[in-house]
């Protein structure tokens, strides 16, 4: 593994996807066994796509689930498609198949974002979610899990969007034109008020992105929106694997 910090964020450079999940699952269990034993509770939203369900899938083995205080997590999303919850497409089907049918949170306590609705009223519904179990203004999530797609985009934040000059709401409903399809997601507001945020990256396809996202001299954050995500008073952290880093390895 090699580490590296970059104006105060962390980057860590894992072999391959499964030691990226490996240290992400030992990175969460410390984050909710610290936030229950100062605040009584373990604020965690979830990503979507490919790369987190080895994560997922190795926080329900047995060795890692009986280390998490399931009892007193939340379960959010940073995002979800507009699809009912049984849809193959939906994140909250991903995570409950890898993750949540296989431990003891609370049904109470697991907040999906309510895709099958009308987006706009989801949002709405999920951004009132939110305010009633953190209070008014920003959200403080103890962690929030994100991934990156090939063209730099996270949580449902699509390059050049308008959502992401949205500072007015904490969630927010998204048509993503290149892929036809409407989408909730958790603002910039939102994410860059999380206590840690961690990145998961993996993949030779993601090498391109990736070094563009650490690239000084690109100014341009609307189109690579990773970029935009730096908490204001958290921690950043990055776990990539070595195909991801390949091409941004010479710049840490």
């Amino acid at each position: 593994m090699n580490s590296f910090r970059i104006d105060g964020t962390r980057i860590e450079v894992w072999r391959d996807l499964a030691e990226v999940s490996e240290r992400a699952a030992e990175l969460l269990i410390g984050l909710a066994r610290e936030s229950t034993s100062e605040q009584g509770r373990f604020t965690l939203a979830l990503s979507g796509g490919s790369t987190p369900r080895a994560l997922y899938e190795s926080l329900a083995s047995d060795a890692k689930s009986s280390r998490v205080p399931w009892e007193q997590t939340h379960l959010f999303w940073a995002d979800e498609r507009c699809v009912p919850p049984d849809n193959e497409q939906s994140n909250y089907l991903m995570a409950h198949e890898a993750l949540i049918s296989h431990v003891s949170v609370p049904s109470v306590q697991v907040h999906r974002m309510r895709g099958e609705d009308e987006p706009q009223r989801a949002a709405e519904a999920y951004a009132l979610e939110l305010e009633n179990c953190f209070g008014p203004g920003d959200p403080r999530f103890a962690l929030i899990l994100l991934g990156m797609g090939d063209d730099g985009h996270t949580a449902s934040l699509f390059p050049n969007s308008s959502v992401l000059a949205d500072t007015s709401h904490t969630v927010a409903a998204t048509y993503v034109k290149k892929l036809s399809s409407n989408r909730l997601t958790m603002t910039l507001r939102t994410l860059n008020a999380a206590s840690t945020v961690i990145f998961l990256v993996s993949g030779k396809a993601k090498a391109k992105t990736l070094q563009a996202v650490f690239d000084k001299d690109i100014k341009d954050g609307g189109s690579l929106p990773a970029r935009l995500v730096r908490p204001a008073k958290g921690e950043l952290i990055w776990l990539v694997d070595e195909p991801a880093a390949s091409l941004a390895m010479s710049g840490f």
